[in-house]
């Protein structure tokens, strides 16, 4: 489990690497988590950071028994590239 925490005040999934943050917008709809945005900081890009962002994401979706709905692009691509959370998608 990679270390993303939820800053629920920003509304935004947070994995600090490096001293760097990735992160993934988002708002709540009933059960629903709707990410709107992911992005890692220029350091970050090309270390995997948003995939373990999105794996940790998830992870607490599953957690939390809810659904996901990717709005974003990278994080509906990732999402069509690993079937094992095909099951969360809204």
């Amino acid at each position: 489990m990679h270390d993303v925490i939820d800053n629920r005040d920003r509304q935004r999934f947070e994995l600090v690497e490096h001293g760097q943050t990735a992160f993934a917008d988002y708002r709540t709809q009933g059960d629903k988590i709707i990410l709107s945005h992911v992005e890692a900081p220029i350091g970050l890009r090309g270390t995997g950071a948003a995939a373990r962002l999105m794996e940790g994401v998830l992870s607490i979706v599953r957690d939390r028994g809810l659904k996901v709905s990717p709005i974003c692009e990278y994080a509906l691509a990732y999402m069509k590239r690993h079937p094992e959370f095909a099951d969360l998608q809204a």
